[in-house]
């Protein structure tokens, strides 16, 4: 006998047996028996909660030759028995993201125009429409918002915001809505009991979390889990088969962090990952414990509790210990751990630190507890710097002006005069706007600190008459040598603007000489390029003067005589002037069998 899953074995034949969607199946009920059809709708909610099942019952219950008074299909007909048995032309479902291109759409346009051999209508199920190009959703406007009166459109996706404005305006739009726990649990056991399995409900609960929304999730994980447990569903076995963590644990961390319990919950967190489960997934499993304590703690949010009785009760039962503020303080910090923890380097450490941190939370305030915010060191100086100077007993205040510069130098002591580390204090709080509070330091600097405080100031005060004539700017008249007119000539040329690059570069391959100290004379080339070098003479020779350190510097530019300018060797010219100075060169050429390219 062939198997089939459980997700199509199982797959509702009827809107009363659609799981989850009571309000929109009895709207749609209510449209086949008045007789008041669209002729565009669009299904969309997220993945495995009967949007495809719900639009081919809907296309089965319009066809439907005799349909019950309350909007089904009669089953019996010859196009319910055409549906059932695969074989309806009146019934075309298409899937959009393999047939997504124009040609698709206007194949299906054509289709459109032939009437419906037996029935009313001929149904159109697009799914996954949202993969229609856009070039095809424009050509499948017009005959959208016209249709013939015998064409039906239902439309099915799961992403809606991907689907053109202009496409939505023409549907009526039936937002699909996710399965809850309860409801999964309850369509769980039915299958469980169709197929003879044991079962305990809080297996089923986690099957049901573990689906996060979707039945056909939910079965396939069932499916799994049957084969697992050998038709015996537990929920240890459960929990093993999917990877999950036990809810115990949230439950001993909460009750560990409550009693301030730090040692007990590393050993815990210690036996956690060793079990191969993720720190991440720790601490947002246990952000969602945390909430689902919160949710216990007033009857009101209560329903919104997405587990198993059993669970419930367990949840109610600690909500009455643990205090509220603990519960915000703890998922305010792991909504900060989240956040950090793909960043973070050290992610064990962040996730330890985090849980400390959680069970601080309700711990006595010794003022070393991190359940409370630290004490910025800003606010503790200001309390400091606020706090009254007392000077000791005997010990005259010192005065809050400054000295001048002659008691300045007269404070200067030799070592063996410099006053004990004790009796050293730094001057009290000065009242000139300013100034600023002072500390008052005593018995920290060393007597060879004390004396080089003594000895430097920290502002270095002139003394009147100590500069003499010194203060005048005297010119400058250094020497300089052959090399240092070179290399500065060089560094001026590599400093100047990019406009003057051209100059730049002639000026690199001139040689500035020392005609008499401290004459310079350079030669250049021709009258055009002396020209150029005439307007920006003042700026060559400030420069000069300036790194040359001789402000005496005057430069004279000539321009070469007819032998005076070098002759431009070529490359072979170059090869062989060099072999005639030095012999090595071409014995080099030999041995290596060179050519000169």
């Amino acid at each position: 006998m062939e198997y089939i899953v459980s997700a199509r074995k199982y797959r509702p034949m009827s809107f009363d047996t659609v799981v989850g969607q009571s309000a929109l199946t009895t709207t749609l009920k209510n449209a086949v028996k008045s007789g008041k059809l669209a002729h565009a709708y669009l299904f969309c909610g997220p993945r495995g909660v009967g949007k495809t099942t719900c639009a081919r019952i809907f296309a089965k219950a319009i066809n439907c030759q005799n349909p019950t008074a309350d909007g089904e299909a009669c089953g019996e007909c010859e196009s319910c028995q055409s549906f059932n048995e695969q074989r309806s032309l009146n019934i075309f479902e298409l899937d959009a993201a393999s047939n997504n291109s124009v040609e698709h759409i206007k194949t299906l346009m054509e289709q459109t125009r032939i009437p419906p051999q037996v029935g009313k209508y001929k149904v159109f199920i697009i799914d996954e429409v949202h993969m229609l190009s856009t070039a095809a959703f424009n050509a499948f406007l017009k005959t959208l918002e016209e249709p013939p009166a015998h064409v039906i459109f239902i439309l099915a996706t799961t992403e809606k915001h991907k689907i053109l404005p202009t496409i939505l305006s023409r549907c009526q739009i039936y937002d699909f809505e996710r399965m809850t726990v309860q409801n999964t649990i309850a369509h769980l056991k039915s299958v469980a009991e169709k197929e003879g399995i044991q079962y305990e409900e809080e297996a089923l609960a986690v099957i049901a979390e573990k689906a996060d929304g979707g039945m056909r999730d939910a079965l396939s994980i069932f499916d799994q889990a049957a084969s697992f447990c050998q038709g015996n569903i537990t929920y240890k076995k459960v929990i093993e088969d999917l990877n999950v963590l036990d809810a115990d644990y949230y439950f001993q961390i909460v009750d560990l962090s409550i009693n301030n319990n730090v040692t007990q919950l590393m050993v815990l967190l210690n036996d956690i990952v060793g079990k191969g489960f993720d720190g991440g997934l720790l601490i947002q499993g246990l952000a969602k414990h945390v909430r689902n304590v919160l949710m216990a703690k007033d009857p009101q949010t209560l329903p919104l509790l997405e587990v198993s009785e059993q669970q419930s009760v367990r949840y109610q039962a600690q909500a009455k210990k643990a205090d509220t503020r603990f519960l915000y303080q703890a998922l305010r910090l792991m909504n900060q751990c989240d956040m950090s923890y793909r960043a973070s380097s050290n992610k064990r450490l962040l996730v330890e630190l985090t849980l400390i941190e959680i069970a601080q939370i309700t711990q006595p305030d010794d003022g070393f507890g991190s359940g409370r915010q630290p004490k910025r060191l800003k606010n503790l100086f200001k309390k400091l710097m606020a706090t009254p100077v007392q000077k000791k007993e005997g010990q005259p205040s010192p005065q809050p002006e400054v000295k001048s510069a002659p008691q300045v130098a007269a404070a200067v002591k030799p070592e063996s005069a410099a006053q004990p580390d004790s009796q050293i204090a730094a001057p009290q709080e000065n009242k000139t706007a300013g100034q600023g509070a002072r500390l008052r330091l005593s018995g920290i600097t060393s007597s060879w600190s004390n004396l080089r405080e003594q000895s430097h100031p920290r502002k270095m005060q002139i003394l009147p008459g100590t500069m003499g004539n010194d203060d005048k700017k005297q010119p400058e008249q250094q020497t300089f040598t052959q090399e240092d007119l070179e290399l500065q000539w060089m560094s001026m040329c590599n400093r100047m603007p990019q406009r003057l690059s051209g100059i730049a570069a002639r000026m690199k391959n001139m040689n500035p000489a020392i005609t008499a100290m401290p004459a310079v004379e350079v030669m250049v080339p021709n009258e055009i390029i002396k020209a150029e070098m005439d307007t920006i003479k003042g700026s060559i020779v400030k420069t000069l003067q300036i790194y040359l350190h001789n402000s005496a510097i005057t430069l004279t530019m000539r321009v070469a005589e007819q032998q005076e300018q070098a002759k431009v060797l070529t490359r072979r010219e170059q090869f062989e002037s060099m072999s005639q100075q030095n012999p090595s060169v071409e014995k080099l050429r030999v041995a290596f069998d060179l050519e000169l390219a």
